[in-house]
């Protein structure tokens, strides 16, 4: 079956692309909770510990209370805390535990072999150039497209 002219449409093959590759990650990995679907921001938030919640919710485009769902979700788990902002009262800023941490490590090792089965099939310099592109995209979509 095919989605007729949808076939041709790079929204349409992202998002198919991204339904199949996290369903196939999500049977790799069991027993992680909520992590693995929210592996991209634990990732942010390890690599930018103590950021401001607007900022993480800028970062990985979705809308901030979108994002406070999210950490509920993940403070819950153990895996981030929010703790207040000297500096302003109403903010939080988002650390990982040292439950996130030990998660984050183990699924990135997961991550790693589920990358190399998503590339298995990709000539050389492939990955990059889609990374590229994707990137592009992405710089496209929030508006700094660069000449």
């Amino acid at each position: 079956m095919t989605a007729g002219s949808q076939e041709r449409s790079i929204a349409y093959k992202l998002r198919l692309a991204q339904i199949m590759a996290y369903q196939a990650f999500e049977e790799r990995v069991t027993g992680f909770g909520a992590a693995p679907r929210y592996l991209g921001l634990l990732c942010v938030i390890r690599a930018n510990p103590g950021q401001h919640q607007t900022r993480l919710a800028e970062t990985i485009a979705v809308q901030r209370s979108s994002l406070v769902t999210m950490l509920d979700r993940l403070e819950g788990e153990g895996l981030v805390e929010r703790i207040n902002c000297e500096a302003d009262r109403r903010a939080k800023l988002v650390n990982l535990t040292a439950k996130g941490e030990d998660v984050v490590s183990r699924l990135l090792e997961e991550a790693e072999r589920h990358e190399e089965m998503l590339c298995a099939n990709m000539i050389e310099g492939e990955r990059q150039s889609i990374l590229d592109g994707l990137d592009r995209i992405i710089a496209s979509l929030r508006g700094n497209l660069k000449a």
